[in-house]
């Protein structure tokens, strides 16, 4: 059997992260197994061992994917709308296509109960994420008190980018929490942290 060159190996380690990122928001890290998810990466269960050391290894470098394509999902927003990007983030974060499509959406939300309940290595890889969405929203904070001719201190800002993220994360998880009981509810969650959150 011909050995596999180091190209097909990172393709078959991106595929192990692209099925696991998709796994893990829509079971959680510890809601579906190896075997299942080198099944959804169409490789042999035996192959994960060449990529990763363990699942927690594998969760890891999910969690750091998953915030950095965050980032840069925020980051277009910014460049696409520089005088409203505070807006346009709300309106995509609390969307009803992000709510319903977990295995797609952000890693702050889908990860955070996993972060809740891993050990300290998995948490301080969110935290670094958290640290890079709060600087980022930080920053629309400042440029938008700017633009309004409101004097922020950077400690003011970030102050306003935790409370503001923490609000739409818990928005979010919220209405994903009692969306197929309710479904009237969980728009209503949605709808109401955007008006809140949109007001002059």
């Amino acid at each position: 059997m011909p050995r596999l060159t180091q190209e097909q190996k990172q393709l078959n380690h991106d595929r192990i992260l692209e099925a696991a990122g998709r796994g893990f928001r829509t079971h959680g890290v510890n809601g579906i197994g190896i075997a299942d998810l080198m099944k959804a990466a169409e490789l042999t269960h035996g192959g994960f061992y060449n990529h990763f050391e363990s699942k927690d290894d594998l969760a890891r470098e999910v969690f750091r994917q998953g915030f950095a394509s965050s980032l840069a999902d925020l980051a277009a927003i910014r460049e696409a709308h520089p005088h409203a990007a505070l807006d346009h983030l709300v309106d995509q974060y609390l969307s009803v296509a992000h709510r319903d499509h977990p295995e797609e959406g952000c890693a702050s939300a889908t990860f955070a109960t996993d972060a809740g309940r891993d050990g300290a290595a998995t948490q301080a890889e969110y935290q670094r994420g958290l640290e890079g969405y709060f600087g980022a929203i930080t920053d629309l904070v400042l440029e938008s008190a700017s633009q309004s001719g409101v004097d922020l201190t950077p400690e003011q800002a970030r102050e306003q980018a935790i409370a503001l993220f923490s609000q739409l994360v818990g928005a979010l998880v919220l209405s994903r929490a009692v969306v197929r009981a309710s479904p009237a509810l969980a728009d209503e969650i949605l709808e109401a942290n955007t008006s809140h959150l949109k007001q002059p």
